[in-house]
């Protein structure tokens, strides 16, 4: 058995292979192309060569190329590696052999190898938000703009169809004109290029049973949902939630010696748009009527808002592998919400439109032509039923305990029953 590392590059490659004693067999230098990586593979790797890389941009690529070459490829986690492996010397050179040899002493930390499916939705959330960082910059210009002209941003939104139409009939300087309908025009591009990154999300998402379970959550939306999948891959490598906030890095740090022990900010190991992604959630978490709200709210009076919005978001993450285990949507949900939410998927995933009014056969409700405008507000258990979610198995011991320790038994009991609520007015609706 010999022993091969790369430390890639984007556009060099520095390898080396040892034998089972640690010789050096053979050192190489190869520019990171197919070409120069199949020929070093064919000339020098075989069916008894473990071999080694570290996680980088181009990593899964040279290991979907050099597979069919080796018995394995181990893909080395690069922060583990240099806290394990930490030299003065730093080289390409010293990089590979110290892989080899982690590698061939067995002591090389690896990391999941997604499968095409993982990689494919990773490659789509980070293009969604490679935009959205896009958009954001191009508004901030648009804003820079003005502020350097002493101009006030009108009421609202910069970026509504009102204040659009203000912008275009602004009076400005040659150089802000110029400059304001260049952002404009490549903001209108960027958002059309969002939309239909979107539209590709969302048509997967709708596909993916998985996403249905964790948009119950609430403020979880099928963009979330897919972040989260994405980063998570296979949930059934974590033993439990804790460790899949552990992947996430939304646990606490810890420093621990003899008698002493500290614990400070969260460690923001892993993705960092998914952790941005599911703490935007968690936001929505303040004005909650159930648990998630109640901790929420209980955590945000004990110590701050910031600290609250973290821990829920951590709490999201454990809820929703303990959702993925057990293939059961979330309990709590607001019925009128969640409705709404998969139907906003639907639509946008395939355009259709489920029919309102009344079943045939149905007894018509008891406000029927008498003035008074209702609306028919499902059960949770109905609205999981029409779009194709699991059912909500029965409650154990322990959850109707703490429901009753947070004194929310009756708010159970009502997101699970159907009823009519009377309908608000248009004028109404606007004013909330």
């Amino acid at each position: 058995m010999s022993f091969a590392a790369l430390d890639l590059h984007k556009r060099i490659v520095e390898a080396v292979i040892l034998d089972h004693e640690g010789n050096i067999l053979r050192r190489d230098r190869f520019p990171a192309t197919r070409e120069a990586l199949t020929e070093f593979a064919r000339k020098h790797l075989s069916a008894e060569t473990l071999l080694a890389v570290e996680a980088t941009t181009n990593t899964w690529a040279v290991v979907e190329l050099l597979e069919p070459y080796v018995a394995e490829v181990i893909v080395s986690n690069p922060m583990r590696t240099r806290a394990i492996a930490f030299a003065k010397i730093k080289t390409d050179k010293v990089d590979a052999l110290v892989l080899a040899q982690l590698l061939r002493a067995d002591y090389l930390p690896r990391v999941w190898y997604p499968d095409p499916e993982t990689q494919t939705m990773r490659r789509h959330s980070t293009s969604r938000a490679v935009l959205v960082a896009d958009r954001t910059r191009i508004k901030n210009r648009i804003h820079s703009i003005l502020h350097h002209r002493l101009i006030p941003n009108p009421s609202g939104d910069l970026f509504s169809k009102t204040n659009l139409g203000w912008l275009a009939k602004l009076k400005l300087d040659d150089d802000g004109r110029e400059s304001l309908e260049r952002y404009l025009r490549l903001l209108t591009q960027i958002e059309e290029e969002l939309e239909a990154c979107t539209d590709k999300i969302a048509a997967h998402a709708y596909q993916h049973p998985g996403v249905k379970l964790l948009m119950t959550i609430p403020g979880v939306d099928f963009c979330v949902a897919e972040t989260v999948l994405a980063v998570l891959g296979d949930f059934t490598r974590f033993p439990d939630g804790d460790h899949a906030a552990s992947y996430l890095g939304l646990v606490p740090s810890t420093r621990q010696s003899g008698e002493h022990c500290y614990h400070g900010r969260i460690t923001k190991q892993g993705s960092g748009h998914a952790r941005w992604m599911l703490v935007q959630a968690a936001q929505h978490a303040a004005n909650n009527p159930g648990p998630l709200g109640v901790f929420f709210r209980r955590l945000a009076k004990k110590k701050n808002r910031n600290v609250a919005v973290v821990a829920t978001a951590r709490k999201m993450v454990t809820i929703a592998w303990l959702m993925l285990k057990n293939n059961e949507p979330y309990r709590y949900s607001i019925s009128r919400a969640t409705d709404a939410k998969l139907s906003r998927l639907r639509i946008r995933a395939t355009g259709k439109k489920q029919k309102g009014g009344f079943p045939k056969g149905s007894q018509r409700p008891e406000a029927y032509a008498t003035g008074k405008a209702t609306r028919a507000v499902r059960s949770i258990d109905a609205v999981y039923e029409k779009e194709g979610i699991p059912p909500l198995g029965p409650q154990s011991p322990g959850e109707k305990k703490m429901l009753a320790a947070k004194d929310l038994t009756a708010f159970a009991t009502e997101v699970r029953t159907s009823k009519r609520v009377p309908r608000k007015s248009r004028a109404k609706r606007h004013q909330d």
